[in-house]
């Protein structure tokens, strides 16, 4: 999260400083972000109805024998993952996590993670793969049928680092079925990170964007045919990142919107 978060881009110097650096950081991201990606999963969880996915817990809560009829099936693709921020947050309310990342580092955590806990990779599981190249729209390791139709895709604090967020958003959009859900965390507009001096910030140089405002989410979405029933929320209290010896706050914003 915070420019620590996880990112893919058309293939460019940008996505070359993304993989490296990401990739060099999944083995200890989930340690030194605890308070910060638990902050935002509380969020996330907080609004979930908010996102206005038909989830899968609501199927239950209509009759007590929710057992004779099989689950509804909900089905996530948590895109830029990393260490899976938002497939922990929509767990209890999906049946199939899938993330994507560009670093086989955050994958390997991602997987990690999840078989530690339990989980089965027909529950939860990340690949490798980048779906914003400007120069492949159809990535053969993301052309299975596993890897459309989905309910919801979301980015936790990814848009940030990619190259072209209204490319990243149309391909995402072409993942949802009609009716799916388009669901972003990041940041607010706000000056850019200090990449050097002793205040710097490791992940600075993989920033593209410095934040995004309402007005510019709800155009990306439109672009994208993701515009109907969209909403930016901005998420109480500033999230706290480390920026080297200085602390960061910034204001983070949730927006959604569903697919025409």
């Amino acid at each position: 999260m915070s420019d620590h978060t996880h990112k893919h881009h058309s293939h460019s110097h940008t996505t070359d400083q993304n993989h490296s650096h990401w990739n060099e950081a999944a083995s200890t991201y989930n340690s030194k972000f605890a308070k910060t990606i638990q902050q935002i999963i509380d969020e996330i969880q907080k609004y979930h109805e908010w996102i206005g996915v038909d989830w899968a817990e609501d199927s239950d809560s209509e009759t007590e024998d929710s057992s004779a009829s099989p689950k509804k099936t909900v089905r996530l693709l948590d895109y830029a993952c990393g260490t899976g921020l938002v497939s922990r947050a929509l767990a209890p309310y999906v049946t199939q996590s899938i993330g994507v990342d560009l670093t086989e580092g955050m994958v390997k955590e991602y997987n990690t993670s999840a078989r530690n806990q339990g989980i089965p990779e027909t529950e939860m599981v990340a690949v490798q793969g980048n779906l914003i190249d400007a120069n492949k729209p159809n990535p053969p390791e993301l052309a299975e049928k596993q890897f459309y139709d989905f309910d919801i895709a979301a980015v936790g604090l990814g848009f940030h680092h990619f190259d072209d967020p209204g490319l990243a958003a149309k391909r995402l959009a072409e993942r949802l079925k009609k009716g799916g859900v388009l669901f972003i965390v990041d940041f607010l507009p706000h000056q850019h990170f200090p990449t050097d001096g002793e205040h710097g910030h490791k992940a600075a140089k993989t920033v593209t964007h410095m934040g995004f405002s309402q007005e510019e989410v709800k155009k990306m979405f439109e672009d994208a045919g993701v515009g109907a029933e969209f909403d930016y929320k901005v998420i109480g209290k500033g999230v706290v990142f480390d920026g080297g010896e200085k602390k960061l706050e910034r204001s983070v914003f949730f927006a959604k919107g569903a697919k025409l």
